[in-house]
């Protein structure tokens, strides 16, 4: 479901070594490559698009006080073979860590994790001053913040227009221009992997999950879900859980 427009509760970091995809992020689509490091806070909106061939290393950081990492999306294309060769070893060391459960593993993840935010943060140093925003990414990043907080609560386009003081019309245009989707389909996007992700991994009824979502009924959600899933909640759920047999 990566490819859907989705907030997340952690830090995400990827980085890539083989291969091509897009990736959305502060409003704005844009391809990457070998040797890039996408990082999305928790709470701010992501999708990924990955190629075929896409090869690489991620990370789940998460979102407490122990660390200090950007609260903005960054993509950094990293072309020192030295910057790489760190953000290489950090991943790999904390991969070991996860897979070999040595002793004092919660200390080593810590640190580890306190130097791979050091090394993003002076990566973006490196990098400099990213070129000025030109006006309709500044608006679609606008949008990405407000729909981040409110995209549960069931408002409308016009709504969302109103709180940042352009028409619906307008608003759909600058996101189609710099996200390559409207404002409505991010609204969407946003909806449809919430509910995808609610219905798989918990046990909410129905009703509950579409009320959580906004919805103004379950009928409404389960006419949300046929239009976008081509199936009802209750079998995208069935679908989702592997089947029990009788012993």
């Amino acid at each position: 479901m990566l490819e859907l427009l989705h907030v997340r509760t952690h830090h995400l970091l990827i980085w890539t070594t083989r291969g091509q995809g897009r990736v959305l992020l502060n409003g704005v689509r844009r391809g990457f490559g070998t040797h890039n490091a996408i990082f999305a806070p928790a709470g701010k909106l992501v999708s990924i698009e990955l190629g075929l061939q896409v090869q690489g290393l991620v990370a789940l950081i998460p979102a407490d006080e122990r660390f200090s990492f950007p609260d903005r999306a960054q993509h950094l294309r990293l072309q020192d073979g030295t910057e790489q060769l760190e953000f290489i070893a950090i991943l790999d060391a904390l991969r070991r860590e996860l897979h070999e459960n040595r002793p004092f593993i919660e200390d080593a993840l810590t640190a580890h994790t306190q130097l791979l935010s050091v090394t993003l943060r002076r990566d973006l140093l490196t990098a400099g001053d990213l070129p000025r925003a030109k006006a309709a990414q500044t608006l679609a990043r606008a949008y990405g913040d407000l729909l981040s907080k409110h995209f549960t609560e069931g408002h409308s386009m016009a709504w969302y227009a109103d709180q940042l003081g352009v028409t619906p019309t307008h608003l759909s245009r600058v996101c189609k221009q710099s996200a390559g989707i409207t404002a409505a389909d991010m609204l969407s996007q946003l909806v449809q992997h919430r509910a995808r992700l609610l219905l798989i991994t918990t046990d909410r009824p129905m009703r509950i999950i579409a009320r959580d979502l906004g919805f103004g009924s379950a009928a409404y959600f389960t006419r949300f879900c046929q239009q976008h899933f081509g199936a009802p909640p209750s079998q995208i759920r069935k679908q989702a859980r592997p089947s029990k047999r009788a012993p």
